[in-house]
């Protein structure tokens, strides 16, 4: 093969993980969006309000994770049935999502509607705090249901390759969510002024005409409708392989999200100033984060299907483009904290502890981003995509529960630390398990087609 086809073919590869890429890019970035709206909003509420929205979410970003994991658990053998292009199997996998996903909505929002001061002591002491961020789980817990269906939906189309349609669908609802947290919020139009109960009210709205979004979308679809009469279908051995290889893939991304929520309670026993700096911190890092963690889903998905269809060098080639892609989307991500840092600082109203805190939070995130990127792209993305997801379970329990979650207890409230000293001593948890992730990269164990010839 002479050089220039070779030079044709390597950019291919990049163009189509790009392709696939810059929507999920855009999604991320409306998403980032959101959260940076509710602070905007909420600062001008009050301190106060910042943090306890800050933390409220904490609880919903733990069923976020559980939804994340059921959709690259789905994108894992969705992925690869479409290398193979099989749409019956790809439509029995998302039935058996749908039941899970429905399933862990109701144990979310049972919880959050009935007893949400308690849900809050989780993670604070302060009785302010714990008010308003009641207000804030009891409004938004009629959204779980509406949140679980259309992820999974936008999972299984984004694993087909239609990640501008599910773009669309995601921008569409975030647009919405931001315009109704001003109209709640502030009041706007003769709506009542709420507050944080408005920006509930605005994610719960946006999240039901997202679902009603996705099912008309899914009337036009001629590649995967979202019918709930798959969730009653017999799986067979599809739903065997999905908990054998999707329920490790759910279960890391839980243990994995629940743990960094124990950081928010070891950070909330701390004092607001901290919660309220690392509120703002969040926002920064997730609009910085978005092209690393589109790279690592792009890939994923390009990666899988490449695999479904037998191309197992093409396949090992494309995981190193992926995360050299996330390397260079790292760097930029750490040079955009740079950049916006002044900015947010200008912005705060903090007080002087916690403006002094903010400071330092972000220059620990301009370098932390790189390890979560990383780690990200192998563990979420390519190893996922080869059916292997026992490999990041296994990883983050013994890094999460075993080294960073008992390393910050003892750090806080043993040792009694400075606050910005446990913070860092958190931030190393992404660059511990850098050696092991790395290593299984290299040994290509976690490549494997998992498709079958028969359902």
């Amino acid at each position: 093969m002479s050089t220039r086809i070779r030079q044709k073919n390597r950019w291919e590869s990049y163009k189509a993980i790009l392709a696939l890429a810059i929507p999920i890019i855009i999604q991320n970035l409306f998403s980032a969006a959101v959260s940076s709206a509710d602070v905007i909003m909420l600062n001008s509420v009050g301190q106060s309000a910042v943090s306890a929205s800050s933390l409220a979410v904490q609880y919903t970003n733990v069923l976020y994770m559980i939804f994340y994991g059921l959709g690259t658990g789905s994108t894992m053998l969705c992925a690869q049935y479409w290398g193979k292009k099989d749409l019956r199997a790809i439509a029995k996998v998302e039935g058996i999502a749908l039941r899970f996903a429905l399933g862990f909505s109701i144990l979310f929002a049972v919880p959050a509607a009935a007893i949400p001061e308690t849900m809050m002591r989780l993670f604070t002491e302060d009785q302010e705090l714990i008010c308003l961020g009641g207000q804030y789980l009891r409004i938004i817990s009629i959204s779980y249901l509406c949140w679980g269906v259309s992820e999974i939906y936008l999972s299984v189309l984004r694993s087909i390759e239609r990640v501008r349609i599910s773009m669309l669908l995601n921008v569409t609802a975030l647009l919405l969510n931001i315009i109704l947290n001003a109209v709640f919020v502030f009041g706007l139009f003769g709506a009542p002024k709420m507050g944080i109960r408005g920006v509930a009210l605005a994610t719960s709205t946006s999240r039901a005409v997202q679902l009603i979004a996705s099912l008309v979308v899914s009337a036009f679809s001629k590649d995967v409708k979202l019918q709930f009469r798959l969730m009653f279908e017999k799986s067979g051995v599809l739903l065997k392989d999905f908990v054998r290889l999707s329920l490790p893939a759910l279960g890391n991304d839980v243990i994995w999200s629940v743990a960094f929520s124990m950081y928010s309670v070891i950070m909330g026993h701390m004092g607001s100033d901290v919660v309220a700096a690392n509120s703002l911190v969040v926002v920064v890092r997730n609009f910085s984060t978005v092209f690393c963690f589109a790279i690592a889903s792009a890939g994923g998905i390009y990666i899988g299907k490449r695999i479904g269809a037998n191309e197992i060098e093409e396949a090992k080639e494309d995981a190193r483009k992926t995360l050299k892609l996330t390397v260079f989307t790292g760097i930029i991500g750490g040079v955009i904290i740079l950049i916006v840092s002044p900015f947010v600082i200008h912005f705060a109203t903090f007080n002087e502890t916690a403006m002094g805190y903010l400071k330092i939070m972000l220059l620990i995130n301009v370098y932390y981003i790189m390890g979560g990127a990383v780690n990200t792209t192998l563990i979420a993305g390519v190893f996922r995509a080869g059916g292997d997801s026992r490999f990041g379970f296994i990883c983050d329990i013994i890094d999460m529960w075993v080294y960073a979650v008992p390393l910050g207890f003892f750090a806080a409230f043993v040792l009694k630390l400075p606050p910005m000293v446990v913070y860092f001593l958190l931030c190393t948890d992404e660059f511990v398990k850098w050696p092991w992730v790395i290593k299984h990269y290299r040994s290509m164990k976690w490549l494997k087609n998992i498709t079958r010839d028969e359902i």
